[in-house]
């Protein structure tokens, strides 16, 4: 038995073995804070497989076009295509890429530790099973000091579990939340959310007189 859960783990592990050794990677991605030189080396077909949004741009006729100019221009160089993704920093690129390359059972420490920009990032590439444990993991990490910006996700359509789940505890801790300084600086930033959560705690508080 030993042996068999070593063979299955060294085969779900394939993939982040790759990634580790950086063997025969053909792409290149970088954040928007990445240091100059700074890369995470990649495969379009892992990606691609991963991500319908990342296969599209693939073969998209402006990447096609581009890799063929530096194809042309560089010939014999190892210098490949390189994507920026600037509306992440870099441990964030890390975290999806290392979430792409596992064997999708579970967020990493980092996974995790970045959970609210990959939950983002999981809607924005359309990576749905990465979505779906970060939403889980959303949920269950609510906490005083969470709870107003994973609210904020309820903008994002189709979320509603987790609008509800984030507005119940809310709703449950709303004397210790009130005083804080993140409701302060969340009201300022989102007052129509504001506004529906002063309306849901009134509307608890009519109940249950």
């Amino acid at each position: 038995m030993a042996t068999t859960q070593t063979n299955r783990e060294t085969f779900l592990g394939g993939f982040a073995k790759i990634l580790e050794k950086q063997w025969q990677g053909d792409l290149r991605l970088r954040a928007m804070d990445s240091d100059d030189g700074a890369y995470i080396s990649a495969h379009k077909l892992v990606l691609a497989a991963r991500s319908e949004v990342f296969r599209l741009m693939f073969e998209s006729d402006e990447f096609k076009a581009s890799a063929k100019l530096r194809d042309n221009e560089f010939k014999a160089s190892t210098k490949l295509e390189t994507i920026t993704l600037s509306e992440m920093k870099h441990e964030e690129v890390e975290a999806l890429v290392e979430f792409i390359y596992s064997d999708g059972s579970k967020l990493s420490a980092k996974g995790k530790q970045n959970v609210q920009l990959l939950f983002v990032a999981a809607h924005k590439y359309e990576i749905m099973h990465l979505r779906d444990l970060c939403r889980n993991e959303l949920i269950t990490s609510l906490s005083l000091t969470n709870a107003l910006d994973v609210y904020k996700f309820s903008l994002i359509p189709n979320e509603r579990d987790l609008e509800v789940a984030a507005l119940a505890f809310i709703i449950t801790n709303f004397k210790v939340i009130a005083d804080s300084k993140e409701l302060e600086l969340f009201a300022n930033n989102n007052p129509n959310l504001t506004v529906k959560i002063v309306k849901a705690v009134a509307k608890k508080v009519i109940f249950q007189y």
